[in-house]
């Protein structure tokens, strides 16, 4: 799972982000045009992608200690991966609402563009 996490996980959030970044440049919205749901929307992807590059080291742990034949199950058993997983889910979740909601409320930025 690790290898898994690391060459798939990791680079599907960053190109998630890259793309993200690189339609909101492109299109009438903008990146930093609207509070509400585009700006919002680029902090809880940052957010994410730091969130999912410092679990990496947890998972890391966990697969080791999985991996050792010494060692029993309750010692890998541990919440953090279902706490994450929750979370994670309900970002996606918070994430499509924005899109499909858009919420008003402009930047100064989107303001002086208007």
């Amino acid at each position: 799972m690790e290898p898994a996490a690391r060459f798939v996980l990791i680079p599907l959030a960053f190109a998630s982000l890259a793309t993200g970044i690189v339609e909101a440049l492109g299109t009438r919205w903008g990146l930093l045009r609207h509070y509400r749901w585009v700006v919002f929307k680029l902090l809880l992807n940052v957010f994410a992608v730091i969130v999912l590059c410092e679990h990496m080291t947890t998972f890391r742990f966990v697969a080791g200690v999985a991996a050792d034949a010494g060692t029993n199950g309750a010692s890998v058993r541990n919440p953090s991966p279902v706490v994450h997983s929750v979370l994670a889910l309900l970002t996606l979740a918070v994430a499509t609402i924005l899109d499909v909601h858009k919420p008003q409320g402009v930047t100064p930025l989107g303001r002086t563009r208007e």
